[in-house]
């Protein structure tokens, strides 16, 4: 029969590799890397790869049959020799550097032919493992009808029969040791693997399936999950995007309310402000009438006085005297004067009553502003490693205070040396953020954002071009914007509270004062691209002038 006489192991191999084709893919760099990775003794790629004790690399079977057939032990490579035998184990590391390279270099196109054909050879349909031959279907039909060969164990035909033999014995592989993760012959599990845990192939393998079963649940859980954290911020950023659209429409709606209103009320006090000037001109006109009138009939009465005086005819004086003395019946002039300048109060008043309808719009509208971006409050804590060497911080980094004497601190790159100023521990580089900071009690401060980069060494220029966006209070009562050059500020009352806050995309840094719900200055079409760090100054004590404390205060958010 054609099984008695079977092709030999090597031309077998020889045969199937004759099938063999390697796409021209593969990278240099795989290429070159496998070549690395070569045993020296069979010139193959690494099986089971053991190192010696001087270092080097080889298969362990070429190692072991290298060792078998010599009296002594030494390494094939550089030849140095070793006193007792090595108890070699696989190294784990190396080998799966060569199962990766295997997976990364490019599948072989192999057709397994039958090793019994002898004209034309045919596809295998099976391989045996105890015969180590590929059947087609013709030559396969021993193998299921002999009884003795029944028990053979029968596989899919593949081109690379060597993995599944012991290259020691040429027997199929049958136990897989769990202390060396490698596949071995039963033989070798009682010489080489003595005493290792030991499984068969079939129950390590089912295990090995559970195991990826449960990986693979693990990583669809986590595919699913992902899958849900992408939809959950998608429809957080729709939410967002439609607030932030509703807000800038209702924004947008209020201050075009507002700016209706102030026109209305600009056009109100300039038509009111015509008609009161077109009445006191009139009045005024009229009573200068009246007035010159009754000069000229003054004037009339006056010459004839003046001729009575010098008469002759003493009868017709006496006569006419009684008459000429008697008092006229003229204007009260002073009382006319009085009525024109109530008129002018009754303007002045209506002005100022306009002035202050107008100002109460404007604070109701700056305090709606205020508590809309009192939502934005965020919690802000003084840095000390930022903190000049001068200035005392509070144990909960709320307050800051000129100390007057230089402490000994490490000089760090973010510490400012030269100005008593200090910045918060938190960072911003988007959205909008606020904070309340009392000045209450103080001469002089400055407060505000700093961009990330700021000078923190020698001389600093607080404005927005080296980095700084402020306000400052200089001298007791000189409030200033420090936009270089610096913007004097007219504020009604002393702020006792000041409010900071920031809309990052709009380049927006706004200051209020918290108490009287007013505005105090905007820095506005600012361009931020880096961190803004919320920035403090409690400037020098001057004398104790100016010992109070800067203090980051909680936001009230029902005032």
């Amino acid at each position: 029969m054609a099984e008695s006489s079977p092709t030999s192991t090597t031309a077998r191999k020889t045969r199937r590799q004759s099938y063999e084709y390697n796409p021209p893919t593969m990278s240099s760099s795989i290429s070159s890397l496998i070549e690395e990775i070569q045993c020296s003794i069979c010139l193959e790629v690494f099986t089971d790869p053991v190192t010696t004790p001087c270092g080097h690399n080889f298969c362990k079977t070429c190692l072991n049959k290298c060792w078998d057939n010599s009296q002594t032990c030494s390494c094939p490579y550089c030849k140095e020799t070793f006193k007792q035998r090595p108890d070699l184990k696989i190294n784990t590391t190396l080998r799966e550097l060569v199962d990766h390279c295997k997976k990364k270099s490019p599948e072989k196109t192999t057709e397994v032919l039958c090793d019994f054909c002898e004209e034309r050879q045919l596809k295998a349909l099976k391989l045996c493992l105890v015969c180590q031959s590929s059947y087609c279907e013709t030559h396969l039909e021993p193998h299921l009808r002999v009884a003795g060969l029944k028990k053979h164990k029968l596989m899919d035909p593949v081109s690379n029969l060597e993995d599944y033999i012991c290259q020691k014995h040429e027997r199929p592989l049958e136990l897989f040791c769990r202390d060396d993760q490698t596949c071995v012959w039963s033989i070798c599990s009682v010489k080489d693997h003595k005493n290792h845990n030991t499984v068969p192939i079939e129950e390590e393998s089912q295990q090995k399936k559970t195991e990826l079963m449960k990986t693979q649940k693990d990583v669809q859980k986590t595919i699913k999950d992902r899958i849900k954290k992408i939809q959950d911020i998608k429809h957080s950023a729709e939410v967002r995007k439609r607030n932030t659209e509703k807000e800038k429409a209702a924004h947008v709606e209020f201050f075009t309310d507002l700016i209706r209103s102030i026109e209305r009320y600009q056009t109100e006090l300039l038509e009111m402000m015509e008609e009161q000037q077109k009445a006191a001109e009139k009045q005024e006109q009229e009573l200068i009438e009246e007035l010159e009138q009754e000069i000229t009939e003054l004037k009339m009465r006056n010459t004839e006085l003046e001729q009575l005086s010098h008469t002759e005819d003493h009868l017709h004086l006496l006569q006419i005297h009684s008459s000429l003395c008697s008092s006229r019946n003229t204007r009260n002039w002073p009382e006319i004067s009085m009525k024109t300048h109530e008129s002018l109060e009754t303007l002045r008043r209506d002005l100022n009553q306009l002035k202050d309808t107008i100002d109460d719009k404007l604070t109701q509208t700056v305090s709606t502003e205020l508590k809309w971006m009192q939502q934005y409050a965020v919690d802000v804590t003084l840095d000390p490693d930022t903190a000049h060497p001068e200035l005392i911080l509070s144990d909960d980094g709320k307050q800051v205070r000129h100390g007057d004497i230089r402490q000994k601190l490490p000089d760090k790159p973010e510490r400012f040396d030269r100005y008593v100023c200090v910045l918060g521990k938190e960072g911003f580089s988007s959205g909008r953020f606020y904070f309340e900071v009392q000045v209450k009690g103080k001469t002089d401060w400055t407060l505000g954002v700093a961009r990330e980069s700021i000078h923190r060494k020698g001389e600093i220029t607080a404005s927005p071009r080296d980095g700084c966006w402020s306000v400052a209070l200089r001298n007791g009562d000189e409030y200033i914007a420090c936009a270089g050059p610096s913007v004097s500020l007219s504020l009604r009352v002393k702020p006792q509270r000041v409010g900071v806050f920031v809309d990052y995309e709009e380049g927006l840094v706004c200051f209020y004062d918290v108490e009287s719900s007013s505005h105090i200055y905007s820095f506005t079409y600012q361009s931020f691209t880096e961190k803004l760090y919320p920035y403090f100054s409690p400037s020098l004590k001057y004398g104790g002038k100016n010992s109070s404390p800067l203090i980051i205060t909680p936001v009230n958010y029902n005032k």
